[in-house]
């Protein structure tokens, strides 16, 4: 038995058709084109992110303060029934 290295042409050319083999041999030409294009509208979405997050740090900070309000009041809560089940004497 050896082993293939290589696929058989034939069974490559059934699998990906001529769709997938004009594809694979436009890859390099279409390549730089798409990078040249996908460049600047990447940096254009980050920027908008950026710039969205930076105007509006106040809004997530109150938001912040007012989750962490929420968690030590549940946490307080908890302590609060805690204590009260452990002063209460066992039947």
């Amino acid at each position: 038995m050896s082993v293939k290295f290589l696929p058989d042409l034939g069974d490559l050319a059934e699998g990906l058709g001529v769709t997938g083999i004009a594809a694979l041999l436009l890859i390099p030409v279409f390549a730089p084109v798409i990078v040249r294009i996908g460049k600047p509208i990447t940096k254009a979405a980050i920027k908008g992110a950026i710039h969205l997050y930076e105007d509006n740090k106040g809004a997530i900070a109150e938001i912040r303060d007012g989750w962490d309000d929420i968690v030590a009041e549940a946490k307080a809560e908890i302590a609060e029934e805690r204590t009260i089940k452990s002063a209460q004497p066992i039947e």
